[in-house]
């Protein structure tokens, strides 16, 4: 009987590793998870989510003849003592153009706050078309009681959006941000100078 009992609990630590490592497995792919949409939203555009690209690979990049206009919008979360908005509404230009858009910032607070705008495009199947190459969005902002500040958004479409059977037909864009609170903001006192 001593020998039957032996291989049984040799099985059940097997058993007790593997679920354990099991276990630990899951939990690093939720820690990891977040990082890895991110990721794979930005290499595909997938949820409107829109590309970086450098000032070099912008100019390689050749205008079409074919005119597309951007929207703009520019929202703040609920509780956030901050104006934004975009300086203009739309923009008209042509798909491959390099096209530079503002938006206004001020934080109508007595303190510091730093914010940190996220991001989309609609209809999301543009996203994987549509490129930022400045952009106050890619650094949090930090704004002093009372400042405001005009932020740059330097962008194209790019012509690949012609050969794409679900999104050449698209004539205008969204882009849309909203700032929120940074978990780090400054909360500082009031400036009294």
């Amino acid at each position: 009987m001593v020998t039957a009992t032996k291989p049984s609990s040799n099985r059940n630590i097997r058993v007790g590793i593997i679920a354990a490592g099991g276990a630990l497995a899951m939990l690093g792919l939720g820690y990891a998870s977040v990082p890895l949409y991110r990721i794979f939203c930005q290499a595909t555009g997938f949820n409107g989510t829109t590309q970086r690209s450098t000032a070099a690979q912008a100019a390689a990049v050749k205008a079409t003849m074919r005119p597309i206009t951007i929207r703009f919008d520019g929202n703040v979360v609920n509780g956030m003592p901050w104006q934004f908005h975009p300086e203009q509404v739309t923009q008209s230009g042509l798909i491959g153009e390099r096209k530079m858009a503002f938006f206004i910032a001020k934080n109508i607070s007595n303190r510091t706050i730093t914010g940190r705008a996220v991001y989309n495009v609609t209809p999301e199947q543009t996203g994987a078309y549509f490129h930022k190459i400045q952009c106050f969005c890619f650094n949090d902002q930090t704004l002093k009681p009372g400042e405001e500040v005009r932020m740059p958004v330097l962008y194209y479409v790019d012509p690949d959006i012609l050969t794409d059977p679900n999104a050449k037909d698209v004539s205008e864009i969204t882009l849309s941000y909203t700032f929120l609170e940074a978990a780090d903001s400054t909360q500082s006192t009031p400036k009294n100078k």
